[in-house]
């Protein structure tokens, strides 16, 4: 189990110092717009990782896994970071940890982006998913919906301040290629 968390704590560690690498700003949504993704995702992650108080009653353990499958879950996990930070490499300097508009912003539609729409959503979802399953309580497993939902949030929030920003033509011909979280699926594509 401590290696899960390892994998977190160098993904978030290097995923922050990363941030110094990135254009500044030139436009964002308000932040009511943004306010209920951010609080939805707080709560997961809180029940993703456990940080409450472990009562008999709050850890209520829906399953145990073995040490093949917990290796196979952190490879999953780390799978999952992995994405995320080709996606982050690739967009370069317009990525941003909120919904914004960079100096020089485009529509990135090839690599990662090419793909899935939200490669980085994409990836944290696998990777939260990992480790809900790997911890095996019903907190973990709500956690990574949780966090599921909150991303979803974010990412057609994302998706309706680029149309408005960037010319709702052009994103829609992207959003009709490219499916929006999970890749070659057409159900998410609009």
């Amino acid at each position: 189990m401590s290696a899960i968390w390892t994998a977190w704590i160098v993904w978030f560690v290097s995923w922050w110092m990363a941030a110094l690498w990135s254009n500044p700003s030139v436009k964002q949504p308000s932040v009511a717009r943004e306010l209920p993704y951010r609080l939805i995702v707080i709560v997961g992650i809180v029940l993703l990782a456990g940080l409450y108080p472990h009562r008999f009653y709050s850890e209520f353990i829906l399953w145990r896994t073995g040490a093949t499958l917990g290796w196979a879950l952190v490879a999953l996990a780390v799978a999952g970071f992995l994405f995320m930070w080709w996606a982050r490499v690739y967009l370069g300097k317009l990525w941003s940890a909120g919904v914004r508009i960079k100096a020089d912003h485009r529509i990135v539609d090839t690599g990662p982006y090419g793909l899935v729409r939200h490669p980085i959503y994409t990836g944290i979802i696998v990777a939260g998913f990992a480790t809900a399953v790997l911890r095996g309580t019903a907190a973990g497993i709500l956690g990574a919906i949780l966090m599921t939902v909150s991303w979803t949030i974010k990412a057609r929030e994302e998706e309706k301040f680029l149309r408005e920003e960037l010319g709702a033509e052009n994103y829609d011909t992207y959003a009709r290629r490219v499916p929006m979280l999970v890749p070659f699926l057409k159900w998410n594509r609009m």
